[in-house]
């Protein structure tokens, strides 16, 4: 065929994916660089572990429950009441508020959930629970 297009029969055999990857490894170096590392104090507490568990999320408030059972929020002390007026405050002022809900393993499992229904009922629907990532799954006894 005169000044059409040429017939070719040859079958792509492959991707060259190089570009992509050279991209997305940019794009992650970015992504790295930029991310806001937000440091807050906070108040000690011993958290549970797990094998599996997440990184940390940054939330935007630090709801704690102590082993003595007080509650904090971004570490001040307050009574139950306060912390429902703070956290009410917080979605107040931003609907999109997200907290990180911290508890000492030795509270009670009661607890810990009157604390997500404290700050549930206020309004904040994302939250996340703090857990200390286990390094080393610990080693069960053998079975005499």
């Amino acid at each position: 065929m005169a000044g059409g297009a040429q017939d070719n029969d040859d079958e792509i055999t492959g991707i060259n994916v190089t570009p992509l990857v050279d991209v997305v490894l940019v794009l992650l170096i970015i992504f790295m660089v930029t991310a806001n590392f937000i440091v807050r104090e906070t108040v000690e507490v011993d958290l549970p572990r797990a094998a599996n568990g997440g990184e940390t999320v940054q939330g935007l408030v630090n709801v704690v429950l102590d082993k003595e059972g007080k509650f904090f929020f971004d570490g001040a002390e307050l009574t139950e009441k306060q912390l429902e007026a703070k956290v009410a405050e917080a979605v107040a002022k931003d609907k999109d508020t997200r907290a990180i809900i911290s508890a000492d393993q030795s509270i009670p499992y009661g607890r810990v959930m009157r604390l997500i229904d404290v700050v549930k009922g206020q309004g904040i629907a994302k939250f996340a629970l703090n857990i200390e990532k286990d390094v080393a799954p610990a080693a069960t006894p053998a079975a005499p």
